[in-house]
C-alpha cells in the first residue's frame, strides 16, 4: 500500500501498442515535476518498482479483449479512487476493434497455427463498457499535455480544461485553409475531436480521425459530402472511418451504413 502523503498515481496497460504510455514518458521535465506532487506507485513502462493500492488516480491505456482483461479492469476499478482512460484503445476499442465487424474465429484461424489455444473475446471494447470511468482522453496517441492537465485539475479540485470542439475549429484558429472545401481533399476534421492541433491539415492533408468522434457529430452529412461532392467510393469512406477509432459509436454506425449486407 502506498505510504507516501502524496496522492498515489498508477498507470495500467491493456490491449494496445504502449504509445499512450510513451506519450506520458516523453513529457520529460514535466513528468519529473509531476512526481514532486504525486507518488508514481505503479507504472511498469517506467519502472519495475511498484506499490500496492489503493490508488488515488489510475490512468488506463488499452482495450478489453480477453476474459482476463475483464477481471483485471474490475480489480483496478475497485483499487482506484479516480479512473481516467487514455487513448483510442481505451476510449473506443482501438484499431483492434476491427474484429467487431467480422468473425474473430476466422481472423484467429488465418493468423495462428493453433487458434484453439487462444483465450479471447469476440470484440475489443473500451474501458467504460466494463467499469465506471471518471474522465476519458481520446487520441492515437493521447496528448501528453492533456494528461497533465487532467491530473493537475484533479489535484486542485477544478474542472479540466480540455477542448470539446472539432478539429475544424483548430484549423480556423491557426488560419489553415480548409483542405476539403478549398482543395477537394477528403477530411474527417468536421467529426473528429480536437487535440492534435490540426496536424494533418497543416500539411495539406485531410484529418485521419486520430482523436475519435467529436462530442457533437454529423457523420451522415460528412459521408454525403464525401460520396456525392468529392466522389469518394463508399469502400474508401468505410476504410477511413474504420481505423484507430473504428468502434467509436458515430464512426461505427456510419461505416456500417455503407457496407453492403452479406448474402
Amino acid at each position: 500500500m502506498a505510504s507516501s502523503t502524496k496522492p498515489a498515481l498508477a498507470v495500467w496497460k491493456f490491449a494496445s501498442c504502449d504509445g499512450c504510455q510513451l506519450q506520458v514518458l516523453s513529457l520529460d521535465e514535466v513528468l519529473l515535476e509531476l512526481t514532486e506532487v504525486v507518488e508514481v506507485a505503479y507504472f511498469l513502462e517506467a519502472s519495475s518498482a511498484t506499490t500496492d493500492g489503493p490508488y488515488d488516480i489510475s490512468l488506463v491505456e488499452g482495450s478489453i479483449t480477453t476474459p482476463e482483461d475483464e477481471e483485471r479492469i474490475a480489480e483496478i476499478r475497485r483499487a482506484s479512487r479516480t479512473l481516467i482512460t487514455i487513448g483510442a484503445c481505451a476510449t473506443a476499442g482501438g484499431i483492434q476493434a476491427l474484429r467487431n465487424f467480422a468473425d474473430v474465429d476466422d481472423f484467429a484461424a488465418r493468423v495462428y497455427a493453433s487458434p484453439e489455444q487462444l483465450s479471447t473475446l469476440a470484440t475489443s471494447t473500451p474501458i467504460d463498457e466494463h467499469v465506471e470511468v471518471e474522465y476519458a482522453l481520446q487520441g492515437c496517441p493521447v496528448n501528453g499535455a492533456q494528461v497533465v492537465e487532467v491530473i493537475t485539475a484533479l489535484l486542485h479540485g477544478r474542472r479540466p480544461n480540455i477542448p470539446s470542439h472539432a478539429v475544424c475549429v483548430e484549423c480556423k484558429r491557426r488560419g489553415i485553409e480548409c483542405v476539403m472545401v478549398a482543395g477537394g481533399t477528403p477530411c474527417l476534421g468536421p467529426v473528429t475531436h480536437a487535440g492534435c492541433g490540426a496536424l494533418c491539415p497543416s500539411f495539406g492533408r485531410g484529418c485521419y480521425g486520430c482523436f475519435g468522434q467529436a462530442e457533437t457529430t454529423t457523420t451522415s452529412s460528412l459521408a454525403h459530402w464525401w460520396t456525392t461532392v468529392l466522389g469518394v467510393p463508399e469502400a474508401d469512406l468505410v476504410r477511413a472511418l474504420r481505423t484507430y477509432n473504428a468502434a467509436a459509436p458515430a464512426f461505427a454506425e456510419e461505416s456500417s451504413a455503407h457496407v453492403a449486407p452479406r448474402t
